[in-house]
């Protein structure tokens, strides 16, 4: 006897699914994120450590340039322009060496077991995305506090700091998908460290982050246009010093990125465990 074909009720039943589904994703999210915090809470020195760098970027360089006057910033103090630009990056080179967090996943056998939980894989990907970017947030604003305290003329209002917040998180989470985008590629911890040194530096140099993009070359001038790290640093800069910016490009530019990244990052987790 033929099996009876698939009614209009079980169909109904799995777009009932689909849509439980959905509708259970932010959750699942919030779940891997908190997860994540969780490690940060009893383990900071990684984030401790990590600071170094920014903070010697805005006391040494900062203060160093803003005394020589060389860079036209628009009559803007150049420790003023400068300080968004290592906010962003105190963010995103936590993130852009999340990916060796979720290859040594993958070796432990951590990862394994969340691909056999009925979770989709990008609430995973979303959930370290936004859990990297919680702890880019937490380096943000020990720089901001450091920038307020040498004088640097932030904007406290509110509104724009929560603003600021967003874009930090939504710009952290973008360079934590492409770590795991290149950790699905790659699949080692040694080469994922060398491809994050490699790949750091160049997106922090080919932004607006230390000079105006006028200031490039002009092939550089269009590499950086293309980078999302100017966009993020262009928000930032407009948030909280008040220069010209456009934050519903920044926005869009930043959104979009994010959700080929994830989609991405999604593609390719499995490739990992295999």
């Amino acid at each position: 006897m033929s099996e009876p074909h698939a009614g209009p009720s079980n169909a109904w039943d799995r777009a009932r699914g689909e849509a439980g589904e959905i509708y259970r994703l932010p959750g699942r999210v919030a779940t891997f994120c908190a997860i994540e915090v969780r490690r940060v809470v009893h383990d900071p020195w990684e984030i401790i450590t990590r600071m170094v760098q920014p903070i010697l970027w805005l006391l040494l360089y900062g203060e160093t340039f803003n005394r020589l006057n060389v860079i036209n910033t628009g009559g803007l103090p150049y420790l003023t322009y400068l300080a968004p630009g290592i906010i962003a990056q105190s963010a995103v080179f936590v993130a852009v060496f999340y990916g060796i967090m979720l290859v040594w996943e993958r070796d432990a056998g951590l990862l394994a077991k969340m691909l056999a939980t009925p979770t989709p894989r990008s609430a995973i990907v979303a959930g370290k995305a936004f859990a990297a970017a919680l702890r880019g947030m937490v380096q943000a604003t020990v720089i901001l506090a450091l920038a307020a305290a040498i004088g640097v003329g932030i904007i406290w209002n509110p509104l724009t700091i929560l603003a600021a917040a967003a874009f930090v998180i939504l710009g952290a989470s973008f360079f934590a998908c492409l770590s795991m985008v290149l950790a699905g590629l790659v699949r080692q911890r040694e080469r994922m460290m060398g491809i994050g040194q490699a790949i750091s530096l160049p997106l922090f140099f080919a932004s607006n982050a230390l000079y105006p993009i006028d200031m490039m070359p002009k092939p550089l001038q269009y590499v950086s246009m293309a980078n999302p790290m100017s966009y993020l640093v262009d928000a930032l800069r407009g948030l909280l010093v008040g220069t010209p910016c456009n934050l519903l490009l920044d926005f869009c530019v930043l959104i979009l990125a994010l959700a080929i990244m994830v989609g991405l990052a999604s593609a390719l987790l499995m490739r990992l465990v295999r």
